[in-house]
């Protein structure tokens, strides 16, 4: 759902909030007219949004896409500010997105238990993490063959650091979500992988099996500690 306002959004979420919500900008340094999503939305043009030049995430994490129905290439904003298009992406082959989708993101729930007046109540109890452990294994072939590099519960900066020189042709994703690059220090084009399985490069959006970082994507909202800081 787009919503559109002629004067800038507030940039502070109000208390309490937990809807997504994430407001673009036609303008650098959030200038110009806003627009306001609050779910997936498969053409900005259509929706009025002429250009986006800033973008603020209140809460997320999404994902946005050069080409509309989410094709192209990928673009993963977690909660912050981005005052322009090198603050999102360091790849320079394009400055446009014309669609947006929320970024799923599983948050550990248990069950805790209180006695009050001789009675016993079930208290669903929703963690401020996510979910419980991130797993992801990277391939060198495609079909989940060749030499792997399997990641748990950590952000991994360079492949290479690790021994892993080998081109990455197809991922399983057992638990968490992340987002992959195609050259260290997270730099490059960006791949999101979500829990499930990528036999082939292009199943995950590469044009080339190339990956030499990945990352952990973390719901903002808990991981206040955990943002990502992009380097120019």
């Amino acid at each position: 759902m787009a919503t559109d306002h002629q004067n800038p959004a507030s940039k502070q979420q109000q208390p309490g909030s937990s809807a997504l919500k994430l407001v673009i900008y036609e303008q650098e340094n959030f200038q110009g007219r806003c627009h306001e999503l609050t779910g997936p939305c498969n053409n900005l043009e259509e929706a009025g949004v002429e250009k986006v030049g800033s973008i603020l995430v209140l809460c997320g994490p999404w994902v946005g896409y050069e080409q509309a129905d989410c094709k192209g290439e990928q673009y993963v904003f977690e909660k912050g500010e981005y005052p322009r298009w090198d603050s999102w992406t360091n790849s320079r082959r394009s400055d446009t997105i014309v669609a947006f989708r929320p970024i799923k993101v599983v948050r550990k729930q248990t069950f805790n238990t209180k006695t009050k007046n001789s009675v016993t109540v079930f208290v669903l109890c929703v963690h401020p993490q996510d979910s419980q452990e991130h797993k992801i294994v990277l391939y060198e072939n495609p079909s989940f063959a060749g030499k792997k590099i399997e990641i748990i519960d950590d952000d991994v900066p360079s492949f290479h650091a690790h021994g892993y020189q080998e081109r990455v042709s197809s991922v399983r994703v057992q638990s968490g979500t992340w987002v992959g690059y195609q050259y260290p220090g997270y730099r490059g084009y960006q791949y999101l992988f979500e829990k499930g399985e990528y036999k082939d490069n292009m199943e995950f959006g590469a044009q080339i099996p190339q990956i030499q970082s990945v990352r952990r994507i973390r719901d903002m909202q808990w991981h206040q500690r955990g943002a990502f800081h992009p380097v120019n």
